[in-house]
């Protein structure tokens, strides 16, 4: 299809077809899953390098199956020299029995919006790379973002030692897939070359909709502390000991639990969640004397959270000291958060604007790959409406209608992009 060199009209359609095209790229007929350096790993970077190439690109798949493809900067068309680059894309790889537009979606529109440039002849003042990340989702391997962290120069190159569920190492899966391990270092970028990173990504959340808005600007992807937190009590029978003389573990448990969701709707942005609990022995006419329960805590601002954890692990702490209760807090996981640059913000919401769209700014509590990227050059998102603010399940969903309207400020974005926004950068 091609598009229209004036209004985009029907691009949302041919967005769509592109990214449900791709989700048929599964290990499993009735489902969507599609982990990093599979066979329909392979299959879809091929459909992508395709479409590419057929938008106007150059394209190819990269030492970490990345699929990078790149349209150059006016007066850089022979490629004899280099141009300053924006970078942009998302990921191709999915959770397993996924929503096709995770991703995908960040692959397919700025493809769309290179074959508008494309068809009109037209060249920007800088180059512009899509890239298909493979791994961001991290379900074949215990690693996440190793294909943005290799662009970016930080990934650990330690990691290609690692295995998946059948002993398969990482560096022999990207041999089989046709990749170098090897020259993996070679492929991280020059921060001077780079201008920005900018990340199309469906909202997966609700707020867009309850906005009744179809994209959005994102603030800041929100850092993360995990915890295992164990409280211990004292094990008794149900009938015979008095309720002022129990150490109720899970009692104890539930106050801790409903504690932490005070504090996180006492505070904008701050997010909280005990998403699993488990409590011993575990018969219905014992007083639980063991419960393990876990908490995820989420906001834009690294100042928040650990402010928020502390505030956390304070009132944790006087509730079992109330209750007579042991506790203990383990730390599993740690990320700080990946602040989006004020001067590419202001360029989205001016690009959101300019079509006639209120503009909105909100974070993002979900990762992306564009968190890795942060540690190379500035970075934004824009946030595309996804039905019911669902995620991570086949009943994920955009409208034709919201991809065009995003591919529209996108475009717009690209043909007014000013890069003297950062000399504040770091």
């Amino acid at each position: 299809m091609t598009l229209s060199t004036e209004s985009l009209a029907g691009t949302g359609a041919w967005i769509k077809a592109m990214v449900d095209g791709w989700a048929h790229f599964s290990e499993e007929e009735d489902k969507l899953t599609r982990v990093f350096l599979s066979p329909e790993h392979k299959a879809c970077a091929e459909a992508v390098k395709s479409a590419m190439r057929a938008a106007g690109m150059s394209a190819r798949i990269d030492a970490v199956g990345n699929v990078v493809g790149r349209y150059e900067a006016e007066g850089h068309e022979d490629g004899a020299t280099s141009a300053k680059t924006l970078i942009t894309g998302s990921h191709i790889d999915t959770v397993r029995d996924a929503g096709a537009y995770d991703g995908n979606l960040g692959v397919a529109l700025p493809i769309a919006c290179i074959a508008d440039l494309d068809a009109r002849g037209k060249r920007l003042p800088f180059a512009v790379e899509v890239i298909a990340f493979g791994d961001e989702e991290g379900v074949r391997f215990p690693t996440t973002l190793s294909g943005s962290r290799t662009i970016a120069g930080t990934i650990d190159t330690a990691v290609l030692s690692v295995t998946d569920a059948e002993g398969i190492r990482l560096d022999d899966a990207l041999k089989h897939f046709g990749c170098d391990p090897s020259a993996i270092a070679g492929e991280a970028r020059k921060a001077e070359d780079v201008l920005a990173f900018v990340e199309v990504h469906i909202e997966q959340g609700p707020v867009l909709e309850s906005e009744g808005l179809p994209v959005g600007t994102v603030t800041a992807i929100n850092g993360a502390s995990r915890f295992a937190i164990t409280v211990e009590g004292m094990a008794g029978h149900a009938g015979t000991v008095p309720m002022h003389l129990r150490r109720d573990a899970l009692a104890g448990a539930a106050e801790m639990i409903a504690a932490i969701e005070q504090r996180a709707a006492a505070e904008e942005g701050l997010v909280a969640t005990a998403g699993r609990i488990a409590a011993a022995p575990g018969a219905i006419n014992v007083i639980p004397g063991k419960v393990t329960f876990t908490l995820d805590l989420r906001a834009p601002a690294d100042e928040q959270r650990r402010a928020a954890v502390a505030s956390v692990k304070e009132k944790l702490q006087a509730i079992a000291k109330r209750r007579n209760l042991e506790l203990d807090l383990e730390l599993l996981y740690e990320e700080g958060a990946a602040a989006c640059h004020p001067g590419l913000i202001d360029q989205l919401d001016a690009a959101t604007q300019r079509q006639g769209i209120r503009a909105l700014r909100l974070p993002s509590g979900a990762g992306h790959d564009a968190m890795a990227l942060s540690a190379l050059c500035p970075i934004a998102m824009l946030f595309v409406r996804c039905g019911g603010g669902i995620s991570h399940n086949p009943l994920e969903s955009i409208t034709g209608e919201d991809a065009e309207t995003a591919a529209r400020v996108f475009l717009d974005f690209l043909e007014h992009f000013d890069p003297n926004f950062r000399p504040n950068f770091r």
